[in-house]
């Protein structure tokens, strides 16, 4: 039998970021099953890893984490990884075990019991004992506000994921051949041109500086980059990689952009994205957000061929800020998303700072594919797109040296872009051969 569980789908995920690659599964809920001991310990003994978590009026979400099993043995166990823990709205705050020897006690009459310093469902009643100090050191009217009785209590088994949620082989220098070798399917495009649409701040200048610091086998920084309230991108620019310093130009260019603001007559025009997908803004053009180009703008391309348009729209994100975009800010993502596909142009979504989403991630980068907090990310909800079109990485900011790992993923997002970019060469090729069908 499934029950709801109480804990919000935000607490969820910041717990298992502390956790590794795992996810929870309700065990035991006080409010169905019981506020005694004997209900918790038989649907919890011999369950471990696990979670217990602590609700009472006052709105304190509280509890603790043991990698020990439940027993009734009546003794102390000891558990170096054990931690309680309090949420400050959607922060995690963290109070690791001082004596580990005593981290968890067996006690058949009781719930959850963290040593002596805290204790759910205590003698079988809903309600909490807690005692600072006692192998964990906490403030009590931070943890739960003082307020002893629980409205409910629930455990969770803490359990891995065995597989990561995206396969990918570690090995960049397939990858590094494949795009440089790569060809059009179109004989008049010799390269792919891919727009970066997003935020400001999101990552997009620093996205084409990573892709060339790949290539060029050290970090650069060619594209204006940095962090700011306003686009630190005020033109249109497009950028071609080279296969090295002084190699030839690969077969992908990226158009960086104005920067997404919420407010109106800020930012990058949703008009302007229309006359950049179809090929009419020059090189350097100078965005102005209450004026649009037309057709009279210094530059303007009045009859763009194929290798003119946007074969490609990345949307860059801030994984750090998906769950707190601001409403204005999704709509206008949401009006661009419908008008690119209106004009059937592929979209794929780069999911920036993953590290800095995800305490698990920079342990190590490859972490990524098997962190659940990641797979589980609104973004793909938020924009519209399968989570097969969110390619997570990783921009060189503060790096003076590459790492492997972090290549892979960027050069990953690359790959994905040449073959959305075939999908549009496939398109089109269909249209014109039915168009010259029917002039036949």
């Amino acid at each position: 039998m499934l029950f709801t569980e109480l804990i919000t789908q935000g607490h969820e995920k910041t717990i298992c970021s502390q956790l590794g690659r795992v996810k929870l599964q309700l065990l035991y809920k006080a409010s169905i099953h019981g506020f005694t001991g004997a209900a918790f310990h038989q649907r919890c003994d011999t369950r471990g890893p696990t979670v217990s978590v602590g609700y009472n009026a006052s709105g304190f979400v509280f509890g603790g984490y043991t990698k020990q099993p439940f027993s009734q043995s009546g003794q102390y166990v000891n558990d170096d990884q054990a931690f309680l823990f309090t949420f400050n709205g959607e922060k995690l705050l963290k109070y690791p075990v001082t004596g580990p020897a005593n981290a968890v006690r067996m006690i058949g009459n009781s719930g959850p019991y963290f040593g002596e310093a805290l204790v759910l469902v205590n003698g079988s009643q809903p309600v909490v004992y807690t005692c600072p100090g006692n192998y964990y050191n906490f403030n009590a009217a931070e943890m739960h506000g003082n307020n002893l009785n629980l409205t409910e209590c629930e455990v969770y088994h803490v359990e891995e994921f065995e597989k990561p949620w995206r396969p990918v082989v570690w090995e960049n220098e397939y990858l590094m051949e494949s795009i440089k070798s790569y060809k059009p399917t179109v004989s008049s495009v010799s390269q792919i041109r891919v727009l970066l649409i997003g935020p400001v701040g999101a990552g997009k200048s620093s996205f084409f500086n990573s892709i060339n610091s790949v290539f060029r086998g050290h970090v650069t920084s060619q594209a204006i980059s940095g962090s700011s309230t306003t686009s630190l991108t005020t033109q249109f620019r497009t950028y071609s990689v080279k296969a090295g310093r002084g190699g030839k130009p690969l077969p992908l260019i990226l158009c960086d952009t104005m920067g997404l603001e919420e407010g109106t007559g800020a930012g990058l025009d949703v008009d302007d994205v229309i006359s950049i997908l179809k090929g009419h803004l020059p090189n350097r053009y100078q965005f102005n957000p209450s004026a649009p180009l037309h057709s009279e703008s210094h530059g303007y391309c009045g009859t763009p061929g194929v290798k003119d348009k946007i074969h490609c729209v990345a949307y860059v994100i801030d994984a750090c800020k998906v769950s707190i975009m601001p409403t204005k800010l999704e709509e206008k993502l949401e009006a661009i998303r419908r008008k690119v596909n209106l004009m059937g142009v592929p979209q794929l979504v780069l999911m920036t700072k993953v590290d800095e989403a995800c305490p698990f991630v920079p342990q190590d980068i490859r972490n990524v594919y098997m962190s659940g907090y990641i797979k589980e990310m609104e973004v793909s909800t938020r924009l519209g797109v399968p989570l097969s079109c969110v390619v997570p990485v990783k921009n060189y900011s503060e790096e003076l040296e590459l790492d492997p790992n972090c290549d892979i993923l960027l050069l990953s997002a690359v790959q994905q872009m040449l073959r959305f970019a075939d999908n549009y060469f496939d398109e089109i090729s269909d249209q014109l051969s039915n168009t010259e069908a029917r002039e036949q």
